[in-house]
């Protein structure tokens, strides 16, 4: 069976995408993917702000949501919250962390996930969610990352 040529490249574009791993900047990963946040987000980018021991690089989704990432000195991302209309994809923020997310929000009480603030504690992720429909914001960190000059009162 033969097909024309466009579908034999698109097929071939498809297969690569799926064997790159996500090139992401999420929580725990490396400063050098976080360009690649923007653009999977189609976000635009904002200049880095350097600060004691860490950075702060700030991307503004289409919709207006504000989300920033947080970066150590050594090059990790340690926290990202965000602030705006609608949550950004926690998935693609928390990358690893997001199945331990999701695992601690399934064993929430009943009905605790989708009130205006949501809460989980566990030694090496914290996560924190509020908002309303057109008013969503939250954090999220891992304490173990944290750099030593930074307080999680900085973390907005």
């Amino acid at each position: 069976m033969r097909f024309p040529l466009s579908v034999m490249v698109l097929g071939i574009g498809l297969l690569g995408q799926a064997a790159s791993p996500l090139a992401l900047a999420a929580l725990g990963g490396d400063v050098s993917s976080v360009g690649a946040d923007g653009a999977r987000l189609k976000a635009q980018s904002r200049p880095a702000t350097p600060q004691i021991g860490y950075s702060v690089q700030e991307l503004q989704l289409p919709s207006g949501t504000i989300v920033r990432e947080y970066v150590s000195a050594a090059g990790r991302v340690f926290a990202v919250s965000w602030r705006g209309p609608t949550k950004p994809n926690l998935a693609q923020l928390f990358g690893d962390y997001f199945q331990p997310y999701q695992a601690a929000a399934k064993a929430q009480p009943h009905g605790a996930a989708t009130r205006r603030h949501f809460t989980v504690r566990q030694p090496d992720l914290v996560v924190e969610s509020n908002g309303r429909m057109r008013a969503f914001f939250g954090r999220a960190y891992v304490p173990s990352l944290l750099p030593a000059t930074v307080s999680v009162d900085d973390i907005k």
